[in-house]
This record gives structure tokens, sequence and C-alpha cells, in this order.
């Protein structure tokens, strides 16, 4: 799944956090700031665990402010680990 998460969500550790997350769920995937102020994640992994995943960036991290969420499904890709990138 690959989320683009919106609203306060860049410099208030919204994506270490992610990761931090998504690497105690032994998800693959990444996340990453985008130009438009928004944030982009990917995840991969048991069904559970990424529904886990997006309920958590439904919030973020306490500093982050959440507008809105969008969900977009992908094919996987075979990711294994859990990067930050951008």
């Amino acid at each position: 799944m690959r989320v683009t998460v919106s609203g306060w969500v860049q410099g208030v550790f919204y994506r270490a956090t992610c990761a931090t997350v998504a690497r105690e769920l032994g998800l693959g995937g990444y996340v990453r700031n985008l130009p438009n102020g928004r944030v982009e994640a990917a995840f991969e992994g048991p069904e559970a665990d990424v529904d886990a995943m997006i309920a958590w960036c439904r919030h973020g991290p306490d500093l982050a402010h959440v507008d809105g969420v969008e969900i977009v499904p992908e094919p996987l890709r075979g990711d294994v680990g859990f990067r930050v990138t951008g």
C-alpha cells in the first residue's frame, strides 16, 4: 500500500517515527517528504500489520496534525527492510 499524508507532517519527526513503527511491525517499504509539504510512504507485509501502520498514519507522532490520508493499493515490490528517503 502507498499512502500520502497531508497536514502538519514535516518537521515533526513524522518520517523517523513512521520508520520506527514500521520496523517494529517488520514491514518493508519507505517514507519520504514530498515537495508539496506532504509525506508519502509505502508499506509491504502481512495485511494486519499494513492495516495497523495505515491506522498509525492517520494520527502520526505527537507533534503532527494529520488532515488526510490517501491510500492507493500497489503491486508488491519485494521491499525488505524499511528506509527513510527524501
